[in-house]
């Protein structure tokens, strides 16, 4: 037997960050990132709330991968005042980090779990309406994935306004996130007819409105839309898993701080040969692992599709290191890290180990041995 649900109501379009003045609750804490502050931006939050009569304070003390001090920071924090209602504000970090405070704030005081609002200011994390956050242990190396029902925001809200100012190159890797949550919930051992309508629609969006939103900020419309495949993405994978894509890029962030959404994107013409067991050979063969059918589909919905299997999976490998190109994204690692290629390749068999490891690895469509994760690591730079 299989289950679906969504446990997060979400409000989008246009003027959505006025749910904020609808608010039943009195006191809340915003959990965001410096930039937000800096930039002005969080005024587009505290407005509404002043509006609703919502009285607040703010914890802004985040930062990328965030590391397990700053969860205590934010933990105390809340604890201090505890508030009714906890607004998460920020990229994957802010929302992850807010979503940790919670539940560790929550297993202090018995009984105590402030109401959750996580509002994106980027288009790629999904993290809005998962049970999923990783928070970073910069000592061992090594990002912790968190998995609990109890880590899903109750709402979410999106917002256009808030990715309108988001740069070109962030644009581009966490689109290329985006794209990757998709397939991969898409192809991945636990998808179901739900997460796969989700993901298709995703996808099918990415490929009108990825390279749109990337070429022009101004372009509403384009955000608006990736926003919303962000989200979708995200209830996809929430349901269905990832794979080793994400197990892989994982280590990767966690050893060289490599952006998550380049760290999949980099990756993901690998996984998917891999995943499709492709090579020289294959046009010979008379059946294909089932991942292949999936990623057909995938090809076909983005409108690359070819004259078989094999040419059309290898045309959308073509399709994500074309996206890759337009938007500046290195195709490999030594175009993008200040290490030798000897560094880098002394890294491979501990961070192997730790993919293979990775809670995402376990529902890839084709399972892994250790060698062969050693090997596209290598091909990788």
């Amino acid at each position: 037997m299989k289950k679906f649900g969504i446990h997060t109501k979400i409000y989008f379009g246009e003027d959505a960050l006025s749910r904020l003045s609808q608010l039943k609750y009195q006191t809340a804490i915003v959990i965001t990132d410096p930039f937000v502050v800096k930039s002005g931006m969080i005024d587009l939050i505290t407005a509404p709330l002043k509006k609703g009569g919502v009285s607040y304070t703010v914890f802004s003390d985040v930062v990328p991968d965030p590391p397990m001090d700053k969860v205590v920071e934010g933990v105390k924090a809340v604890l201090s005042t505890k508030p009714e209602c906890i607004v998460a504000v920020g990229g994957g970090s802010a929302m992850d980090s807010a979503k940790a405070i919670r539940e560790f704030a929550s297993r202090i005081i018995s009984g105590y779990s402030p109401y959750l609002i996580a509002i994106p200011t980027t288009s790629g994390t999904g993290s809005e309406v998962t049970s999923f956050a990783v928070i970073s242990d910069n000592v061992k190396k090594e990002k912790l994935p968190l998995v609990a029902p109890s880590l899903t925001p109750e709402e979410a809200i999106l917002d256009e306004v808030l990715v309108k100012s988001v740069p070109a190159d962030i644009t581009a890797d966490t689109g290329m996130d985006v794209f990757t949550h998709a397939l991969e919930a898409y192809v991945s051992l636990d998808n179901n007819e739900f997460s796969a309508a989700l993901a298709e629609k995703a996808i099918e969006i990415i490929g009108m409105f990825l390279l749109r939103s990337y070429l022009d900020n101004n372009d509403v419309h384009a955000r608006r839309k990736m926003h919303v495949a962000s989200c979708l993405a995200g209830l996809a994978f929430n349901s269905a898993n990832l794979g080793l894509n994400h197990g892989m890029a994982h280590q990767l962030g966690a050893n060289f701080h490599v952006p998550h959404g380049r760290a999949n994107a980099i990756l993901l013409p690998h996984i998917i040969r891999f995943n499709s067991d492709i090579d020289v050979h294959s046009k010979s063969k008379t059946e294909y692992l089932p991942a292949v059918r999936k990623y057909c589909t995938a090809a076909r919905t983005l409108g690359v599709q070819a004259f078989n299997e094999v040419n059309t999976v290898n045309t959308l490998c073509m399709w994500v290191e074309f996206m890759m190109k337009e938007m500046n994204i290195p195709l490999r690692l030594s175009e993008m890290l200040s290490i030798s290629k000897e560094e880098y390749f002394a890294q491979i068999p501990q961070m192997a180990k730790k993919a293979l490891a990775d809670g995402c690895t376990k529902t890839n469509p084709r399972t892994p041995t250790l060698h062969d994760i050693e090997e596209i690591y290598k091909n990788l730079w």
